[in-house]
């Protein structure tokens, strides 16, 4: 009898230990098969060694949420709510939730419940999230218990569940760039630009997976690859299109409306870049508009975070929440232009530069006719045959001195790395899982003795030129020079002239393609006008297909 008791209370401990298991939605699965035809692929960069990350369990970044979704979502709310939320700016939102259509928590829950959806199927699966917010439906309730006539205005970032590229600390979550190496950086305070859009009552969803180090890390690998999240894919065509990079899942998940909008990091195009292949907006801000402190660097001179989103408008908005003066940012200027002016623009009048050559692009060319039809006047531009000389040195240079600067002053003390050296040997340890397709650039930062006043003339250099290639915007009295994606992203980079990327259509096989207005300094507003103006006469973003 005794045997018999001690058996019923095993066998019912077994049972309760199962009925109470955290249910499983991610599955491992075979991706041999998959891998082998990536081999045969024309782009070498799309010739992948992984699809899902080997540290990441998913089952446990949902854990906090799958007993919310259960008793207070469904199948049904979620079909019912899609209308009110896919592809909605947040205007939009905001007017369903002062009508009682939609609350923030509904929202968070939607995007929640979407996220899993999608990233559990082994066949829509994106790769794009690392980390969510354990305590965002709490922050969900609590803005919609605090929504007054105050912060409920259309044009406010108030209870909008948001994406963070993994690059920039915020508080509860941790922040690896990707890296194994800062797989321990668990506890960090709030970046800069994380405190203001918290002080707006933005609601952080999550991290979004990344190229690994913003992908100044190895050459030819993948874009969207990181050791932490593994490879990021397109929405429109997960192995057929490149993601862009370095902010890949930033501009993938915007795509697929997994959150309202995502804040990005750029050196040289990874803003622009990823926001053209994933047929989102993108903005690349004057470096100093938005702060970089508490955000892993590549280069101080450079770096700059910027919003992600699935209309200029909410670019705009997204703008207004993060700007602010950093006493800690040596760029950091008092923003002045405080009022972009009005949307109402149109393009009658305003004068464009095009490379000539670029009209060979048929959907480039397509759309420069619209500009045309649409009273704009375009003027075909040859830009002066000058170089970048010394770009990779200022890149190498800055990190190397940027890095162990961020590690020392903005890490979890946990994190044992406090240099680009630590890292590469860490490493070391073990390639395979850590650095599966080689660290050069790294090895190149090491092996790079430029010194400082070195560094200052190439400085000078870099700005001279890339100003004078841009000559045109003075001497032809243009509004904006447009480009196609990031063509340009180098030379504006380091002129410091902020740019805006905007949908223009798909190629024929279906790849995203997108219009981009280069403009000189502080001139966002600029930037604002005439990227909505576009938006709105042509209206060619698109949800991706496998994702309505």
């Amino acid at each position: 009898m005794k045997k018999i008791s001690i058996l019923f209370a095993i066998s019912f401990l077994l049972f309760s230990c199962e009925k109470n298991k955290a249910p499983s939605f991610f599955n491992t699965y075979d991706e041999s098969t998959a891998l082998e035809k990536q081999e045969n692929h024309l782009n070498p960069r799309m010739k992948f060694k992984l699809f899902q990350s080997k540290v990441l369990d998913m089952n446990e970044v949902f854990k906090p949420f799958n007993q919310e979704l259960a008793s207070n979502f469904s199948e049904e709310e979620y079909n019912n709510l899609k209308p009110l939320i896919l592809e909605q700016d947040i205007p939009s939102l905001q007017e369903s939730v002062k009508e009682g259509k939609l609350s923030y928590e509904k929202l968070t829950l939607f995007y929640l419940y979407r996220i899993r959806k999608f990233e559990s199927d082994s066949t829509k699966s994106l790769n794009a999230i690392i980390a969510l917010n354990p305590n965002v439906l709490d922050e969900a309730r609590k803005r919609d218990a605090e929504r007054t006539n105050k912060n409920e205005t259309s044009q406010k970032v108030y209870g909008m569940p948001i994406f963070l590229k993994d690059n920039i600390n915020t508080k509860g979550m941790p922040t690896t760039a990707g890296a194994l190496a800062l797989a321990d950086n668990k506890n960090t305070e709030d970046a800069f630009i994380v405190k203001r859009l918290k002080e707006e009552g933005a609601l952080i969803l999550g991290k979004a997976n990344l190229s690994e180090w913003a992908y100044y890390f190895c050459t030819g690998c993948p874009l969207g690859y990181s050791a932490v999240g593994g490879q990021t894919l397109n929405p429109y065509g997960r192995a057929e299109f490149e993601t862009g990079g370095s902010s890949a899942a930033s501009g993938a998940l915007v795509a697929a409306n997994y959150a309202v909008a995502a804040v990005g990091t750029e050196t040289a195009g990874s803003i622009t870049s990823p926001s053209s292949q994933n047929s989102v907006v993108g903005l690349k801000p004057t470096v100093g508009l938005l702060s970089r402190t508490g955000i892993v660097p590549i280069s101080s001179t450079l770096d700059t975070p910027g919003p992600m989103t699935k209309s200029v408008m909410d670019s705009w908005i997204f703008i207004n929440a993060m700007y602010g003066f950093d006493k800690q940012d040596s760029k950091s200027y008092d923003y002045v232009d405080k009022n972009y002016g009005s949307f109402k623009d149109d393009l009658k009048g305003k004068r464009f530069g095009i490379i000539k050559s670029y009209l060979q692009d048929s959907v480039f060319n397509a759309n420069i006719n619209i500009i045309k039809e649409n009273g704009a006047e375009i003027v075909e531009i040859t830009p002066p045959q000058v170089g970048l000389p010394g770009f990779l040195t200022l890149l190498n240079i800055d990190m190397k001195h940027d890095l162990p600067q961020y590690l020392k002053n903005h890490t979890d003390k946990n994190v044992k790395v406090s240099s680009v050296q630590d890292v590469i040997n860490y490493n070391l340890q073990d390639s395979i899982l850590r650095a599966p397709y080689g660290q050069q650039l790294f090895d190149g930062i090491v092996a790079d003795t430029t010194t400082v006043a070195q560094l200052q003339e190439i400085k000078k250099t870099l700005m001279a030129n890339a100003r004078n290639y841009f000559e045109a915007l003075d001497k032809e009295n243009l509004d904006a020079i447009l480009s196609i994606n990031n063509y340009h992203s180098a030379y504006s980079a380091v002129a410091e002239y902020p740019n805006i990327t905007v949908p223009m259509g798909y190629k024929k096989s279906g790849e995203p393609i997108s219009l981009t207005f280069i403009v000189k300094p502080k001139e966002e507003s600029r930037l604002l006008i005439l990227g909505n103006a576009f938006e709105q006469l042509t209206k060619h973003r698109k949800l991706p297909e496998n994702y309505k």
